[in-house]
């Protein structure tokens, strides 16, 4: 057997051992809120910067078009469009083995590995002299960075209960609305670097943030904790609440590795109709990062102001994102979240689908990302929540990301009409709509399922005493809601 594989089975081991004690009752509520902070502070902000850094990563493509790179790589047609398109198809089907790989191996030592490969190939993109070399370092990049977000979300999951998970999702993925907003600041100062050892100022941009994700990687190798049971920051007392908590608001699920697991992911109808729902609001995210340098640019406004003017929707963003984890936690409630969220951005779209001026035209820009975003953190919830089992959570949720993620491509390839962009506002209006279709459908049919296992449990008498005899069924256990 291999190395980690032991470990994956020495630490289910020890989560088996630690399930045996008894419910943490008398752990009040005030030091429950302060453990639960505990995990925040030393978790969150340090995976928020690896989701800083990726997102900053992937999108500076926008901010380095505009500086210049357009024109040295002779970026005609839709040679921009095709090499932002290009990251996302290995992006997307590294994200399943990733997770299965991270659950294998452990997180501190799975994500910096990824985070390396992409940092170095971001640096490296400086030295990109033709649109044939762009588009090589854009796949490289996308299949080194595909890991890193599904790695994370499943990462969280392992730590929280799910009526906790919504805010801490929203709060890591905010991440990218800052990412988004420092991309401008950072793309407007380093611009200033043009001609500096002979390389243009987009080539600066990527080299600059290369080497910061490069340097972050190999510290997250030491400051990266792996799981609950496992963690040096907490005593044993709190470890043993945390993962006893886990524990019952499992309802006892599995926690080992088995294919069994995987195919269980693979094989349910409802995880297709939430990558349709991510797929629809991932569509304007992508959209908002590539081309809202360029949809600001073509309003009138000189290039380094578009660069400046980008920051703002992307704040909007970042706040709404956090204000929507918090009360989607609070009130357990997740479809409705989604829906309001698409019909505010959708809205934004309408805005600059009938507008040509600037003033407006920026208003909906605002408007449109101020509603998108707050979704993914939700989606993302309300994915993991509903998969029982850590493994095809897991599964879930890389499934959910990767093949979700293919909206990118669309997002890539609608904007190539200035300056109204008719065809980009009205492909990404229907994508709302699709998402807003499919919230309330699956809405429905969870809410179905479980008045289903309610009346099953009390026809047939099934308690939580016979947990440990559903605990391989996944979400299909009738104590499972």
């Amino acid at each position: 057997m291999s190395d980690p594989i032991k470990e994956v089975f020495k630490r289910e081991k020890t989560l088996s051992a630690s399930s045996q004690e008894e419910p943490f009752s008398t752990v009040g509520d005030d030091e429950k809120t302060r453990i639960w902070r505990k995990l925040d502070l030393h978790l969150l902000p340090f995976v928020s910067l690896l989701y800083l850094l990726s997102f900053l990563d992937r999108s500076n493509i926008g901010n380095a078009k505009i500086a210049g790179m357009s024109t040295d790589l002779h970026l005609v047609g839709l040679r921009y469009n095709t090499a932002a398109a290009l990251f996302f198809i290995p992006y997307c089907l590294v994200e399943v083995p990733s997770n299965i790989l991270l659950k294998l191996f452990r997180p501190s030592v799975w994500i910096p590995i990824i985070m390396v490969v992409w940092g170095t190939v971001m640096t490296l993109m400086c030295l990109v002299n033709s649109y044939r070399g762009l588009v090589i370092a854009r796949i490289f990049l996308g299949l080194a960075e595909g890991g890193l977000f599904p790695g994370v979300t499943y990462y969280i999951s392992l730590w929280y209960p799910r009526q906790m998970q919504a805010k801490r999702v929203a709060i890591f993925f905010s991440a990218a609305t800052v990412a988004g907003a420092f991309g401008g600041i950072l793309a407007y100062g380093i611009e200033h670097l043009e001609g500096k050892a002979g390389l243009h100022g987009w080539q600066w941009i990527f080299l600059i943030e290369g080497l910061v994700t490069v340097i972050v990687a190999i510290t997250s190798y030491f400051l990266m904790h792996d799981y609950p049971e496992t963690a040096k920051f907490l005593t044993e007392e709190e470890r043993q609440f945390v993962i006893q908590t886990l524990k019952e608001d499992s309802k006892g699920q599995a926690t080992h590795f088995s294919m069994k697991f995987v195919w269980q992911g693979l094989t349910d109808w409802k995880t297709y109709v939430l990558i349709v729902i991510y797929m629809g609001v991932l569509v304007p995210v992508y959209a908002v990062a590539l081309f809202t340098p360029t949809i600001i640019h073509n309003l009138g406004y000189s290039a380094a102001r578009a660069q400046l003017m980008s920051i703002p929707p992307f704040i909007c963003g970042c706040i709404f994102t956090v204000i929507a984890g918090i009360y989607s936690d609070k009130l357990n409630s997740r479809g409705p979240f989604v829906i309001l969220g698409s019909a505010v951005s959708m809205i934004g779209y309408i805005i600059a689908y009938t507008t040509d001026k600037p003033g407006p035209g920026y208003a909906a820009a605002v408007i449109a990302a101020t509603g998108v975003y707050p979704t993914i953190a939700v989606i993302l919830a309300w994915a993991g929540g509903n998969a029982g089992g850590a493994m095809k959570r897991g599964v879930v949720l890389a499934m959910v990301i990767g093949i979700g993620n293919l909206g990118g491509i669309c997002s890539s390839y609608i904007y190539y009409q200035p300056p109204r962009f008719h065809k980009g506002h009205g492909t990404i209006i229907g994508c709302l709509g699709m998402s807003i279709v499919c919230s309330l459908i699956l809405m429905w049919k969870y809410n179905a399922l479980n008045k289903e296992k309610e009346e099953l449990c009390a026809r047939e008498g099934i308690d939580e005493s016979m947990k440990d005899k559903y605990r391989d069924l996944g979400d299909k256990s009738p104590l499972f809601r």
